[in-house]
């Protein structure tokens, strides 16, 4: 079992927060929170009505806990980012307009910014929560993540010894979601009773009552998880505040199920899901405001919202990134055929060695799932066990996880195969991107090069796929030399990047000289195209595993007495627009690679050829249809991608000019 020393949870002596250190609340207590529920209800029910949209209903269900929880954990409105400060993770992110009630009303910012501008273009109130509000700690909306974030947070805390509890509130519907269950088995693998979970059991969802659209059994399905389970009146204090407060000095992860009242405090929203997702008529918020006690002072709001007053604009949340040694570069002889996955996993070991500090810790991370032996993570495991996590064959919550961790001065590490850590896990990867997350995302096996495990296993589309993203960089390296260059440059590099590459042996790539072309004095820079070999009657353009095989091809059209470049593109986010130009000046480009020909390289080079306006003859060659099992070189020839094909297709566009 996993344990880590937690140290003292404020640095200094210095206290940002309370976190639960009454046994009890007392009475004036009680009667203080009483009176911010009210207020706050009003206040939600405010912004969504302004809005003429959110989410009112479980707004409304979840405040009360909202309420203690910053109230009385381990956080300070007046030190928001406090590197020690518990964390709150809203799952649930739909209940923002609460959130945000919440927050205003304990002191984070002033409530009339969130009233007014609550889902206003700009502001940092949007419909979800969002990180540029202080006291929300990761955006989200995408139900069933937020667990998986806050055992990314947890699992830092133990291994830094900061001693910070993770709290994650969630609603009762999203515990449909699967990840949900395989962050729960993970936080009981690797000790994780520095994490509370507390839901907010309404048992209204969108479409109706939560157990008729899918039933389930929460409570048993945490317990026989191996988490502790109490379950509350989610609208009694007391309860809310002794749940918790007994959750922290649990030895064991803690699921509080608060039963709750959707709509809860307004006769006529109670009970009722069709206000789950709709803001309040003019009619009824009269009504519900009345019935709360509260001034109707809505036209107030409505001016300063039209003439941009009290505007709060996103506030920069901290990531924190820890300086990286990269250490020598390994340099692998002309004669050596390894695979681009054993150089990354020799890469990842020079990386633990070089950063292992005095007192034993490391700023790296490294998470698996199920697949060490063939990502080549398992010798980064034999060293280093206690900054590997093996995730077991849950891809969803390890991609969530591995992103939190990155943003809480870990540099994190994720490997998988394509089809699992780019096809199986964009929506994690897209979460994180707007996150801001500082994940290194390795995927082996990709391409047709996966060979015998067939189509369910070749990953054609893992370019396409990530260029999606505006935060991610992806970088295809042709050998294990640029593999491990590539590996030491993107663990240095603050953001998320995407390494791809395939699972066969590669020849070592040599210069015309025959020394290797990416050892000593080569050093990887990003963005930046390598041309591997001069001419002047066209040009092959490639990347990844393909370069050793188009290099080939240029041997083979020398004979016949064309001389083409060999350009090798490594970086697929950011084009050498300057090297493509150059290439086109030949005026014959062909695109080679081993990827879905309509969304990988070929149609990147095509954008910039039609932006240029350039008449050139260009060709694309790539993936046509889904690969069988076999040989990859047998799989190549199938779709017309071998050395002999890449050669007749050159030819035939160099003849007719």
């Amino acid at each position: 079992m996993f344990n880590v020393q937690c140290s003292m949870p404020f640095k200094e002596g210095k206290m940002i927060g309370k976190r639960f250190q009454a046994e009890k609340l007392d009475d004036p207590s009680i009667k203080r929170l009483t009176e911010l529920s009210r207020l706050a209800r009003g206040d939600l029910l405010k912004m969504t009505s302004l809005a003429g949209s959110g989410h009112p209903g479980g707004s409304m269900s979840s405040i009360d806990f909202y309420l203690v929880l910053y109230s009385y954990a381990g956080v300070d409105p007046q030190a928001p980012y406090h590197p020690d400060r518990d964390r709150i993770i809203i799952s649930h992110g739909h209940t923002s307009p609460g959130a945000y009630a919440a927050l205003g009303r304990v002191g984070f910012f002033p409530i009339e910014a969130a009233i007014v501008n609550f889902r206003k273009a700009g502001s940092a109130f949007e419909g979800h929560v969002e990180k540029g509000v202080p006291g929300i700690e990761w955006n989200t909306g995408n139900l069933g993540q937020g667990l998986s974030a806050g055992c990314g947070f947890a699992l830092a805390s133990k291994l830094l010894g900061r001693g910070f509890h993770v709290f994650v509130a969630m609603g009762c519907g999203e515990q449909q979601k699967g990840q949900i269950s395989e962050a729960r088995r993970f936080a009981v693998k690797y000790d994780l009773h520095n994490l509370t979970v507390i839901i907010d059991y309404n048992c209204r969802q969108i479409s109706g009552v939560t157990c008729e659209i899918m039933p389930q059994n929460i409570a048993k399905n945490y317990e026989s998880d191996g988490w502790e389970v109490i379950e509350i009146d989610g609208h009694r204090f007391q309860e809310i505040y002794e749940a918790l407060r007994k959750a922290t000095l649990s030895p064991r992860p803690v699921m509080i199920l608060a039963w709750t009242t959707m709509g809860k405090g307004v006769s006529f929203m109670e009970g009722k899901e069709e206000y789950h997702g709709r803001a309040l008529t003019d009619e009824e918020f009269q009504r519900a405001i009345k019935e709360l006690g509260l001034e109707d002072d809505l036209s107030y709001y409505r001016q300063r919202r039209e003439k941009g007053e009290f505007f709060w604009p996103p506030q920069k949340y901290p990531i924190e990134i820890p300086s990286i040694e990269t250490g020598i570069p390994r340099t692998y002889g002309k004669d050596q055929k390894l695979d681009n996955r054993s150089a990354f996993g020799n890469a990842l070991v020079d990386l633990g060695s070089v950063n292992l500090r005095k007192d034993g810790t490391l700023p790296l991370v490294v998470f698996d799932c199920d697949l060490a032996p063939s990502t080549k993570t398992n010798a980064f495991s034999k060293q280093f066990p206690r900054y590997f996590f093996q995730g077991g064959i849950q891809e969803h919550n390890t991609a969530t996880m591995a992103g939190a961790i990155s943003t809480v001065n870990f540099i994190s590490f994720f490997a998988d195969f394509g089809v699992f850590g780019v096809d199986e896990t964009y929506n994690q990867h897209r979460l994180n991107d707007i996150n801001g997350t500082n994940l290194k995302l390795i995927c082996t096996h990709n391409g047709l090069d996966v060979g015998e495990d067939g189509n369910t296993h070749q990953c054609i589309d893992y370019i396409g796929v990530m260029r999606n993203l505006f935060g991610y960089k992806i970088i295809l390296p042709a050998d294990p030399n640029q593999t491990d260059r590539v590996i030491r440059y993107v663990a240095k590099t603050p953001g998320n990047f995407l390494v791809a590459m395939g699972r066969s042996p590669t020849p070592i790539i040599l210069s015309e000289e025959g020394t290797p072309y990416f050892g000593p004095p080569y050093e990887f820079r990003y963005g930046k195209a390598d041309l591997i070999r001069q001419g002047h009657d066209g040009a092959i353009l490639t990347t990844g595993g393909m370069l050793h095989r188009a290099i080939q091809a240029w041997e083979k059209l020398k004979e016949e007495g064309v001389e083409v470049q060999v350009l090798h593109l490594s970086c697929l986010s950011d084009l050498d627009r300057e090297a493509i130009l150059d290439a086109c000046r030949t005026g014959v480009v062909v695109t080679y690679e081993d990827h879905h020909v309509e969304t990988g390289l070929g149609s990147l080079i095509g954008n910039v050829i039609a932006e240029e306006g350039l008449p050139i003859r260009f060709r694309k060659m790539g993936i046509t249809s889904y690969g069988a099992s076999g040989k990859p070189d047998d799989l190549y020839r199938m779709q017309g991608l071998d050395v002999e094909s890449l050669v007749q297709t050159v030819l035939y566009e160099v003849r007719r000019i």
